[in-house]
């Protein structure tokens, strides 16, 4: 796999954080950068598919019942 250099600026104690881990872990800090890059990136990715689905399904018309939403309303408010 091809790499590249990416230079960016953070806070004092979020790098502070990043190098305790580092040695916590045995790890480098562009391991654990990257680790936390690709975590962030798979997240967001999930967030904006779901939002996508939703917004087609409302396009569609796919709308829950009455009846659902109040089971799931009682179901969460006990």
């Amino acid at each position: 796999m091809a790499t590249s250099v990416l230079t960016l600026r953070i806070d004092e104690s979020i790098k502070a954080r990043l190098d305790e881990l580092a040695q916590a872990t045995h790890r480098s800090k562009s391991f654990l950068a990257e680790e936390a890059i690709v975590r962030y990136l798979e997240l967001e990715a999930w967030q904006v598919g779901e939002i996508r689905q939703a917004i087609q399904e409302a396009d569609q018309g796919d709308f829950a019942e009455p009846s659902e939403l109040a089971a799931l309303l009682k179901k969460y408010a006990g």
